[in-house]
């Protein structure tokens, strides 16, 4: 592609930026290309008017930049290794070969995800030098996209906790401010893609770690339905099935870009979805007309901090511009946190049960404490959790049979100091473990429904508040679309921190 006439970026001492824009591109003739969305690369890409080489320039220079400052992306491919990468991409597309949808576009992986010959620790000195010699079934989907993975992102120990910190690589920052903590357990995703170190990102989510990270940075994080995207490896993959993996992005276009190529049915999952996920590449705003849509500050049983619920509250009235009505209405979700915290336990205690003997010494208080709540459960106690789960569940059900959408705060505090390892107190109300701050997202998560979190606006001191929005059983792409059209009509992600 070197010394076309059709070349619009070119290499400057700062960061690459677009020297001349073709006549589709709506963007400044000033905009760094790591700036733009993963669909506007996509097409840049495809036209050939910039090489990938060019794009992961621009996104290494960046986190050379910015990481340190908010040490997201914990492990990163060295530099001649990764524009090797980048350069085979754009042989491959001048040779014509059959492309992928995320051809070129860099990416780098949450730290729970195996991702084969390159250092997966799960932000555990356990395994901080497990390389695995597989990929987890996303991202093998990943690489089959022609997405050129170059690192991970950090998570606590484990993925346990909505606080990113661990012993191997130390504590992810917020970019909107570095005093306070990113959320977790995505939380090194949720911050890389704020701070504009990269395009698109996945993440995983069992108390809400898709969720959580994403309203404390202003981003988008979703929940698809259980099944949407398989898992593999999984050690549960039924009764006691939380956890789950999915995108995150800038925005509810490119979120679903990631979701068309993560989601889609796979044997090795029994619980895979048997739909095709390419519909999610497109996203149609939704046409909220005579849509219902109940609203509440804290599900009439959460201590939720009042400037989340004042923020929050004053995002509505975007639904009501799109034609929804919005009644302040909830489902009875009585002994829901109850399960979480059993079926949580049981998780650990399989996940981790077996690294006690020898690695106690190595695992941080909390995950102990969680792992040998889960040893001790009988089958009484996973059973009793297995009923009162489906009663939830029903009850949600029947409050979707009056309202299409559950709306509802993502978190219930802004984020708070990242030197504090959880929340101890809402608005005078104590809490008890570092579970009850979060449970927002963790009583959602028992009836496996999509919730994605959008940025909804700012507190007095301009940190980023979420909100969250659930949708009926497998509607994937009904919350999607009121999620553009949220989106539409509210662009608070367009707010980028501060970061030189």
């Amino acid at each position: 592609m070197r010394g076309q006439a059709a070349r619009f970026f070119i290499q400057t001492s700062g960061p690459m930026i677009v020297n001349q824009v073709s006549k589709n591109s709506t963007l400044s003739p000033t905009e760094p290309l790591y700036q733009l969305s993963a669909t506007e690369l996509q097409r840049l890409l495809a036209n050939g008017d910039i090489s990938a080489v060019e794009v992961m320039t621009s996104f290494l220079d960046r986190i050379e930049t910015v990481n340190p400052k908010v040490n997201a992306i914990c492990t990163l491919l060295e530099r001649e290794e990764a524009l090797a990468l980048a350069r085979e991409a754009d042989a491959q597309r001048a040779r014509g070969e059959p492309l992928g949808p995320l051809h070129g576009i860099p990416i780098a992986c949450k730290d729970l995800a195996r991702t084969k010959g390159m250092r997966t620790t799960m932000g555990s000195l356990a395994c901080k030098d497990m390389i695995p010699d597989t990929d987890s079934l996303f991202v093998e989907r990943l690489r089959a996209a022609g997405a050129l993975i170059i690192g991970k992102t950090n998570t606590p120990e484990f993925g346990a906790g909505s606080h990113t910190f661990n012993d191997v690589f130390g504590t992810t920052k917020n970019p909107y401010n570095l005093a306070k903590t990113a959320g977790g357990s995505s939380g090194g995703a949720a911050a890389a893609l704020a701070a504009r170190m990269l395009p698109i990102a996945d993440g995983s989510d069992m108390g809400g770690s898709l969720r959580n990270p994403a309203a404390f940075c202003n981003v988008v994080g979703f929940r698809p339905s259980m099944g949407r995207v398989p898992m593999w490896p999984s050690a549960l993959t039924w009764q006691s099935r939380l956890g789950l993996e999915g995108p995150m992005a800038r925005d509810v276009d490119d979120l679903g870009l990631l979701l068309s190529v993560m989601a889609g049915p796979d044997p090795r999952d029994p619980r895979s979805i048997q739909q095709s996920p390419a519909p999610f590449a497109s996203i149609k705003a939704l046409d909220g007309t005579g849509k219902r849509i109940g609203w509440s500050p804290d599900l009439g049983m959460l201590p939720v901090a009042q400037e989340i619920r004042d923020v929050c509250a004053s995002a509505l009235t975007a639904f009501a511009e799109m034609g929804c009505t919005v009644e302040q209405q909830h489902p009875d979700m009585t002994g829901a946190m109850e399960v979480f915290r059993t079926l949580r336990a049981s998780y650990y205690a399989v996940g981790c049960g077996p690294l006690l003997g020898q690695h106690r010494h190595e695992m941080k208080t909390t995950l102990i404490e969680n792992t040998e709540i889960g040893l001790k459960l009988t089958a009484p106690d996973l059973l009793s959790a297995d009923q009162k789960r489906s009663a939830v569940y029903q009850r949600m059900v029947e409050f979707f049979e009056e309202f299409d959408y559950l709306v509802l705060p993502t978190t219930q505090v802004a984020p708070f100091d990242h030197e504090q390892e959880w929340v101890r107190e809402i608005d005078g109300v104590a809490m008890d473990d570092y579970l009850d701050w979060m449970s927002i997202c963790c009583v959602i998560t028992i009836c496996d429904l999509p919730a994605i979190s959008m940025p909804c606006g700012f507190t007095q001191d301009g940190l980023p508040v979420g909100l969250q929005i659930v949708g009926k059983p497998w509607a994937d792409m009904e919350v999607l679309q009121l999620a553009k059209a949220f989106e539409q009509r509210r662009p608070f992600a367009n707010q980028e921190p501060d970061l030189k």
